[in-house]
């Protein structure tokens, strides 16, 4: 959520800023700020009507100490508390179509980004050398299926399309990945967290997805009450809020978590030909890095998650680049993205791995997360995300790119200790 004072003070930035991302707020803003001056209108009037009860309420004992009527003035303290209940319900009113308008909102991108979509992003480095091959190179879907790694029949046989199942040492591989990221992210400080895959509401609301977003996730009925479950479609929903509505101190940050599970995704409309596989899913796993951190520690955060996925993608020996976002391709609640892409060489171009992703103070004033300085000054912190990594893009690049002319893959050396061989063959 944007800051309301922000806007009172610079709807005409505002307005420009969120032009960059594809979003006309004209409207939008005219409304919160004609919706905040009759919320203060409002309370004005609640806080006069107060007034007046309480020295009406003052007269009443001197009155019956000099004998005179106070029936007069009870009816008057009634026609006021009605009046008043009736503003009351007035102002409740105005505040939740406040509240709506606002949380419709996406976040301001930082000044430094280019408007516009993805043909204005902007690739910042590559690292490494795209792989040539001497043989014709196999694409990520026969090679998983001929090494026995990947059961996609019966994956789509159990669950449907979009899902597929790990097999022997598929399943190995994708576990060595995951231990790989993990042991890497513990070794730098981070905190692990393993939290439900089933959350509320309220996740959604303050990581930014709901109320817009609420109709790209799987939902799940609760039998005993109305209250709205859904499955994560990434641990940033949970890490997000697990600090909501509570007030930490300075030495608490920075706050360096990752966890990992599994990521549920509707993944709605056709799959583009190149993106068979394991490309796009329904579900996937994902290491995630999350951080909570003062504002004034934003920025180099930011700088280090990016070093963080870069360092991991770079380890398992891979050609690929890092990409500054425009705008409009970052998603509603960021203020700021860095894509790092790989290559996958049957797609002739760079797929995402990692989304590394400062909210600024949006998703901390969605959940109500404050820090109070050590001057007594209280204000909102700060929230930051990074894939560390996502795996059904790794893989597929790791037996593409590690291929042999006999379909063997040689298997990255940081992987050799989770996996046990050196090279999977037929």
């Amino acid at each position: 959520m944007l800051d309301i004072k922000y806007i009172k003070e610079n709807p005409d930035e505002v307005i420009a800023r969120l032009a960059k991302k594809g979003k006309d707020a004209k409207e939008d803003i005219a409304q919160i700020l004609a919706l905040d001056t009759q919320r203060r209108t409002l309370i004005g009037e609640v806080e006069a009507l107060k007034a007046e009860q309480n020295k009406a309420t003052k007269q009443i004992p001197q009155m019956k100490k000099a004998g005179l009527d106070t029936a007069p003035v009870f009816a008057e303290l009634k026609a006021m508390g009605d009046k008043a209940k009736a503003i009351d319900e007035q102002l409740k009113e105005v505040e939740t179509q406040l509240t709506g308008v606002m949380l419709g909102l996406p976040n301001l991108p930082d000044n430094d980004l280019k408007e516009g979509g993805k043909e204005n992003n902007e690739p910042l480095r590559y690292w490494g050398e795209p792989r040539k091959f001497d043989f014709e190179p196999q694409n990520h879907v026969d090679l998983c299926t001929s090494l026995g790694l990947i059961d996609y029949d019966r994956g789509t046989k159990l669950a449907g399309s979009g899902f597929w199942i790990y097999r022997g040492m598929g399943a190995r591989l994708e576990w060595a990945l995951l231990n790989y990221f993990i042991d890497t992210h513990i070794a730098d400080g981070y905190e692990l967290i393993l939290p439900p895959h089933m959350l509320e509401y309220e996740c959604g609301l303050t990581a930014g997805q709901f109320p817009k977003f609420a109709d790209e996730v799987y939902k799940i009925e609760n039998p005993t009450d109305n209250r709205m479950h859904y499955m994560l479609p990434t641990a940033e929903a949970a890490l997000a809020s697990l600090y909501r509505n509570e007030l930490m101190t300075e030495a608490d940050f920075p706050k360096k978590l990752v966890s990992y599970t599994p990521c549920f995704r509707r993944e709605a409309g056709s799959y583009r030909s190149d993106e068979r596989g394991m490309v796009r899913g329904h579900q996937f796993n994902k290491v995630e890095m999350f951080q909570y951190t003062l504002p004034e520690q934003s920025d180099a955060a930011f700088d280090e998650l990016v070093t963080k996925a870069e360092a991991l993608v770079g380890g398992l020996g891979f050609h690929f680049r890092t990409v500054k976002l425009a705008a409009e391709d970052c998603s509603a609640s960021m203020a700021r993205t860095y894509d790092i892409e790989i290559n996958i060489p049957s797609m002739n171009g760079y797929k995402e791995v990692s989304s590394v992703s400062n909210a600024r103070d949006y998703q901390a004033r969605r959940g109500n997360i404050r820090v109070k300085r050590a001057t007594g000054k209280t204000e909102f912190v700060h929230t930051l995300n990074g894939s560390g990594l996502a795996t059904s893009r790794i893989l597929p690049a790791l037996v593409e790119q590690n291929q042999t002319a006999d379909g063997s893959v040689v298997i990255p050396e940081v992987l050799r200790k989770y996996v046990g061989v050196e090279i999977l063959k037929k």
